[in-house]
């Protein structure tokens, strides 16, 4: 961990009272893990006044404890859908991938532009993230963050208090809104003068680092990529299928998704359209099993028989499956298929 002044490492911090009078409004990407809350730290202790931001989306989970972070900080946190730009980055991403289907650089500026909008819109100052420089050799190294800032495009507004004094001053610090000398210049991967700061803040409960991005998984980029190959990514609801169940995909196209337990299947029927098929045992325990889109009869028999697989049918030869389509439906007694056999089709 290196400060501005060079090797030397930086001094312990005694944060000073927060300052009675508001210098400025800022905006500040708030995720909930330690660094974020932070930044917030930071810059309430020099008066600025702080609102947060979340983004939220199929890939990544982080308003439950952006909510907790608001409420521990005691600031008010806005809630934004990233889904369709994440989609849109997935599937053209101009700065690549990283090692799976992760366009980490873009999925960085694109938040940090859509928070920019807010910044117009809301009468803030400036943007503000957590982002320490080196932390992360991807995303968060000199280079990745300059191209963050040109992308996001926010002239000069864009303001990194933990790592400030290693990058060039923002327009909030030359404008006198932040004072760039009670800013910081954390860098590189240690995660113990963050905890020291921590301690100093009175900042007991924090979640541990995590990655948490779907997007770095390989299982799940395979039903992505698959997606992505046969229906495309234009409906956010096929993607949020991709959370629930096991993935198949049938012989004559069909996508095909069996519960795992009773919230999958809860989760399956309520995101059923009338084009769907839907499929259950009637004699025995089992899955909901659903059919995005329709299918033709060859892959609704298959997947009956994959229903039965996967349901309590102990020793029987046959198990009795309800078909629901939009129009009709009708009960098939069917051979369970052996899992092993369903398995060839599992995504």
């Amino acid at each position: 961990m290196k400060s501005e002044a060079g090797n030397r490492e930086p001094e312990t911090r005694n944060p000073k009272p927060e300052t009675r009078e508001k210098r400025g409004r800022g905006l500040s990407l708030l995720s909930g893990g330690l660094d974020s809350r932070l930044a917030v730290c930071v810059l309430r202790e020099q008066g600025i006044d702080v609102e947060g931001v979340v983004f939220t989306s199929p890939f990544f989970k982080m308003e439950e404890t952006a909510r907790e972070a608001a409420r521990q900080l005691n600031v008010p946190l806005h809630v934004v859908d990233f889904t369709r730009d994440i989609l849109d980055l997935v599937d053209h991403p101009p700065h690549g991938f990283g090692a799976a289907l992760n366009p980490c650089i873009d999925c960085r500026a694109r938040m940090i532009q859509r928070a920019g909008e807010m910044m117009a819109q809301g009468g803030f100052d400036f943007v503000a993230t957590g982002e320490v420089l080196g932390q992360r050799p991807m995303s968060q190294n000199r280079h990745s963050l300059a191209i963050t800032e040109r992308d996001a495009a926010l002239g000069g507004r864009l303001l990194r208090p933990l790592s400030a004094l290693l990058l060039e001053p923002t327009v909030p610090e030359q404008e006198g809104i932040v004072d760039r000398s009670r800013l910081l210049g954390l860098s590189g991967r240690s995660r113990k003068p963050q905890r020291e700061l921590a301690q100093c803040y009175g900042l007991t409960r924090y979640p541990a680092p995590a990655g948490g991005c779907l997007l770095t998984e390989k299982g799940f980029c395979r039903k992505l990529s698959d997606l992505h190959t046969n229906e495309g990514l234009g409906d956010e609801r096929l993607v949020w299928l991709l959370l629930r169940g096991r993935h198949f995909r049938l012989p004559g196209g069909a996508k095909c998704v069996v519960g795992r337990d009773a919230a999958d299947n809860a989760a399956l029927k309520s995101l059923r359209v009338v084009s769907d098929v839907l499929l259950h045992a009637v004699d025995v325990p089992g899955p909901t099993v659903l059919l995005p889109g329709g299918a033709d009869d060859g892959d609704v028999s298959l997947a009956a028989r994959i229903c039965a697989a996967y349901a309590d049918h102990g020793t029987r030869e046959s198990v009795t499956i309800r078909i629901v389509r939009s129009d009709a439906a009708e009960e098939r007694r069917v051979a369970p298929l052996a899992r092993e056999q369903a398995q060839a089709w599992m995504l």
